[in-house]
């Protein structure tokens, strides 16, 4: 079995102190990225490996998928990308200090059907805020879910901030490879044909508002 120390910690079982420093967290300074949900960490290791001059981190709750991401970065020795398990929302409100962070990707989060599960997504306002507040000046938000009305509603609540500002969405291709996909929900939905719905923001300059530590 493939040793997933290096890429994986619990921040359920040992919660952080305070905000996580990512120069010791990495053991470097290299500009860092943040994948909300990150699943089986398809993305997370195609973007790291993409990537090398940025360090990656992806949060997922469910143990399970934390455990598989981080062992396909160890079985890939991928040096730059790492596993929290943990709550996203927890997290950006207390352990991302601000303007520390360079892009936030939220990919195929869950929709929560039901009208009184809904409290439970996500992406909800103080989500927003929360990037706000830990990306840098002219760091961007990327997003894609497949579920038309959850994406209306992100838009919604996008709209209410402007201090973003909304960019081109890049126009996918068809992968020529079973890794190409964004996340391993895309693998399914579009083999399934299903619509892909995606946005991305970026961060006016100096618009990042610090909260008190």
């Amino acid at each position: 079995m493939v040793d997933v120390t290096p890429y994986f910690d619990d921040l359920l079982d040992h919660p952080p102190e305070g905000v996580l420093d990512w120069a010791a967290f990495f053991g470097d300074d290299r500009p860092v990225e943040l994948e909300v949900g990150s699943g089986k960490g398809l993305f997370l290791a195609n973007a790291a490996v993409r990537a090398p001059g940025h360090n990656f981190v992806g949060i997922e709750l469910a143990r399970k998928y934390a455990l598989r991401a981080a062992e396909r970065l160890a079985k890939r020795s991928i040096p730059n990308a790492r596993v929290l398990r943990g709550d996203a929302r927890r997290l950006l409100a207390g352990h991302v200090a601000p303007a520390s962070l360079v892009a936030v990707h939220i990919y195929f989060p869950d929709p929560w059907w039901k009208t009184r599960h809904r409290k439970r997504r996500v992406f909800c306002e103080p989500f927003v805020a929360d990037v706000a507040r830990v990306l840098v000046p002219d760091g961007d938000l990327h997003l894609a879910t497949d579920v038309e009305d959850y994406f209306g509603v992100m838009r919604d609540l996008m709209a209410r901030h402007p201090e973003f500002a909304e960019q081109p969405a890049p126009v996918p291709t068809l992968p020529e490879h079973d890794l190409d996909y964004l996340t391993n929900f895309e693998r399914k939905y579009r083999l399934e044909g299903r619509p892909i719905f995606r946005a991305s923001y970026r961060l006016a300059g100096g618009a990042a508002t610090p909260r008190n530590q």
